[in-house]
This record gives structure tokens, sequence and C-alpha cells, in this order.
């Protein structure tokens, strides 16, 4: 599994606490963790400090307390426990999939499975909520969607669609087509 890796396995870049000016990186490869910082001051000692690089095996990043404890200061202790995990082998395959299969693989489970993988991390409860999620799940369980009902879905939502029931839909749909023709009545 680790050969569907790419060779960057995370990167994030950032300030470092103020009052520094410095800005840091830091790479994930499937190898090593590279750590690289810029000085920037308007300090004469410091104008020609050049950039520095540090580079460690996944191994030895777990035994370098001194870079562990720049990446947390730096960057925070959820990215040095982000990069623990990925210094140990322990990788997270299922937030590397696409939205697009991720969605196709929630409209199959059923609605409070949904409403509980939606409180696992934001990037599944903005997927759970989305539009695109609901309305394959529409479709999986309408026979047909009607033009009327895919522009009330485009207005209301598709999740709020779902779970509106059929005679307020008609209702809906009903009204929606009286303003529409109300509307050409006065532009004639």
């Amino acid at each position: 599994m680790a050969s569907w890796l790419p060779e960057t396995l995370f990167e994030i870049v950032g300030q470092g606490p103020a009052p520094s000016k410095d800005y840091y990186q830091l790479l994930i490869t499937r190898t090593q963790i590279i750590f690289r910082w810029w000085k920037i001051s308007l300090r004469s000692e410091y104008r020609s400090a050049k950039p520095g690089e540090m580079k460690e095996t996944h191994k030895d990043f777990l035994d370098n307390s001194n870079l562990q404890v720049q990446v947390a200061i730096v960057f925070g202790a959820k990215i040095l426990d982000y990069v623990f995990n990925l210094c140990e082998g322990k990788y997270d395959y299922l937030e590397r999939l696409s939205d697009k299969l991720l969605l196709k693989i929630i409209c199959y489970l059923d609605l409070e499975d949904i409403a509980r993988l939606s409180q696992t991390s934001s990037r599944f409860e903005k997927l759970c909520k989305s539009d695109s999620l609901w309305e394959q799940i529409v479709q999986s369980t309408c026979d047909t969607i009607t033009p009327d009902m895919r522009a009330l879905a485009n207005d209301m939502g598709w999740k709020q669609m779902f779970f509106t029931d059929k005679i307020q839909l008609q209702r809906q749909i009903r009204k929606k087509k009286q303003r529409q023709e109300n509307e050409m009545e006065k532009h004639t």
C-alpha cells in the first residue's frame, strides 16, 4: 500500500511565532523530513544569513527532540502529532481519496452513518452536507427527477428536498410555477 503514496506525503509552510518574521517549510517525503528556514530581519547582523535546511530520516526525526520542538513551535502540536504518525508509517489513506470518490462511497451509507461521519472532520462535514452528495442520494431514491424538481432542488438545496415530504414538494413546485407564470404575464 505504501507504493500508492506520492513522493511528497505532506508539506506545510508558515511564519514563526511573533515577534519572529522568519519563514519555515516542513516537507515530509516517503523517506525523510526536510525542515527549511529563511531568516527575515532588519538587523544588519542577520541580513547576510542564508536559508537553512535540515534533513532527517523518519527514524532519526523520531529521536531528534530539538527538531521536534522546532516543528511544534512553528507549526503547532497537531502538526507534530501528524508528522509522528507519518514517520511511524501510520498513513491515512482515506484522507488521500478525492472528494468525488468519497462522495460516491458516502452515498451508500445509511443516513445515521452519514450524520456520524459528518462529525469526524471538517472535510467530511463539508462533504456530508454538500449538494453533490444529496443530489446523488435523491437520484438513487427517486424513480425520476423532473425538470421542475431539479429547479426546486437548485433553489432549496438537495438535502432540504430529500427531507421534505412529497405533498410539500408538489405544493412548492406549483407555487414556483405560478410565480414564474405571474412574472411572464407582467413582462408581456
